[in-house]
């Protein structure tokens, strides 16, 4: 059974830093796109950071040279350094991973979601 452990969300003052984690564990063959979205109350959720196994990142533009998205392959994790955060950066945040099995069956994973709180 796969699963994505998520860790390091919390509440922040407005203009700190908070760094999330989310590790896949199971039986796993190899992870490929990982990445984290978020959703606020009474919005959709929306893609934050995605990082490919070969290290290409892609950004929100409202995260773009605050937030900072990297992996260790060997341990099958992501990262997430939030820098410089807003009041509008509140919200739950999932991480996000396709993951396949010997297989080579690719599926698409989600965390258990952990609240990132901004505070004025």
């Amino acid at each position: 059974q796969v699963q994505l452990v998520e860790s390091g969300g919390g509440l922040v003052q407005a203009g700190g830093s908070l760094r999330l984690s989310c590790a896949a564990t199971g039986i796993i063959f190899r992870v490929y796109d990982m990445g984290y979205y978020r959703q606020a109350p009474g919005t959709q959720r929306e893609l934050v950071a995605v990082i490919t196994r070969d290290d290409s990142t892609n950004y929100a533009d409202s995260v773009k040279g605050r937030f900072a998205i990297s992996r260790d392959n060997a341990k099958n994790t992501v990262y997430l350094q939030m820098n410089s955060l807003k009041l509008e950066d509140t919200a739950v945040y999932y991480c996000n991973a396709v993951i396949s099995n010997r297989l080579l069956t690719r599926s698409n994973y989600w965390g258990q979601g952990t609240q990132v709180t901004v505070s004025s």
